[in-house]
């Protein structure tokens, strides 16, 4: 008989607590081996800046700052595993230390330096064949839950999919709320709605079960704590909402995200929007869908005098809106989660164009 339930992979070790960064030379001592060195892929926000100076590089380690200006791309992913393998053979390891952009990436690379092929071949469900180089991961934004989730956001030549598996979670996460301190205010707000919207789509989506809810509703509590109850931003509140994305992130581990995240894959994957930025903008118009999440949402955005993007799908060709509404439909489990299997009868080609013409 078939297995009902997910034997779910989880990032096999953690660290949280402030300072925690400065442990990271011990934690990557046993896992080096004899002249391979370790990669550090760095989101290029911190190039030039002290973060870049405290790692702990030994022998023929390589920091790589990596442009995270867009999402990343499956071309990206190739061409960074690629031309390692092609300066050291092999390697010890990725530590990405970054927003979920350059997380998605190290977990991609990471996978790609034992996987044949492109990383195009491998964006969907279980598709990874072998377990990729030792990896870390080391957030300094908050939100996006990539530090522990079993996907690596990719925008391929055809699609904007994850490549979903087992291999695909950190082996070591590190979270250290000092990292975060830093974050432009309108970057870390994008981030934590991330991981709100996370939320209010797994509390709400039919594949909810005790597990997805435990972890779901400590997430929306702390992200409330956060933007709606704080008159303003404190220490605490980097400790908070790094717990929240990991809460986040763990309560999609066993049920999933929905119309937001649906939405906004077209959109990155057409215009290349920005995950967070996309969720909000789309969000702003899903009270069909989310009433209450929406309302609370929309009170957060003026609350912490944010700007949500209007009017990004004006003068998009029928080409374009088909594209997105491709991409967006090729969803399906999230579409599921949202609307139920029935979905297909009630998201039609037609209601989503509709939807995207309001963004």
């Amino acid at each position: 008989m078939a297995s009902a339930f997910r034997n779910l992979k989880l990032v096999s070790n953690m660290v949280f607590g402030r300072g925690s960064f400065h442990q990271l030379d011990e934690i990557l001592a046993p896992q080096r081996k004899a002249d391979a060195p370790m990669v550090f892929l760095v989101d290029h926000f911190f190039e030039g800046k002290p973060l870049a100076n405290r790692i702990p590089l030994r022998g023929k380690d390589k920091i790589i700052f990596v442009d995270t200006t867009l999402e990343p791309k499956t071309t990206q992913v190739d061409k960074l595993a690629q031309n390692l393998q092609a300066e050291f053979g092999s390697i010890s390891g990725v530590i990405g230390i970054g927003g979920g952009s350059a997380l998605d990436l190290a977990k991609a690379v990471a996978l790609m330096m034992k996987n044949p092929g492109s990383s195009a071949d491998y964006q969907g469900w279980d598709l990874v064949k072998f377990p990729g180089v030792y990896k870390v991961g080391i957030p300094t934004l908050s939100g996006t839950g990539a530090e522990v989730s079993r996907t690596t956001v990719l925008t391929g030549p055809t699609r904007k999919l994850g490549m979903n598996s087992d291999y695909t979670p950190f082996d070591q996460i590190i979270l250290d709320p000092e990292l975060t301190k830093d974050a432009p205010s309108n970057q870390r707000f994008y981030t934590g709605m991330d991981c709100y919207i996370h939320c209010i789509e797994s509390l709400e989506g039919t594949f909810l079960n005790e597990f997805s809810k435990s972890y779901g509703e400590k997430a929306l509590q702390l992200c409330q704590k956060v933007f709606v109850e704080k008159t303003q931003w404190d220490d605490t509140s980097d400790d908070q909402l790094m717990m929240a994305s990991y809460a986040g992130g763990m309560s999609i581990a066993y049920s999933q995200v929905g119309v937001a995240h649906a939405v906004s894959y077209g959109l990155s994957y057409l215009l290349g929007t920005k995950h967070g930025i996309g969720n909000c903008i789309v969000m702003n118009h899903l009270e069909e869908y989310y009433t209450a999440g929406v309302k609370e949402f929309k009170w957060m955005v003026e609350k912490n005098n944010i700007e949500i993007p209007v009017g990004i799908c004006k003068g998009l060709s029928e080409e374009d809106f088909d594209k997105m509404i491709n991409v967006s439909l090729g969803m399906k489990p999230l579409w599921e989660n949202a609307l139920g299997k029935d979905w297909e009868k009630i998201m039609t080609r037609e209601k989503l164009r509709v939807l995207y013409d309001k963004l």
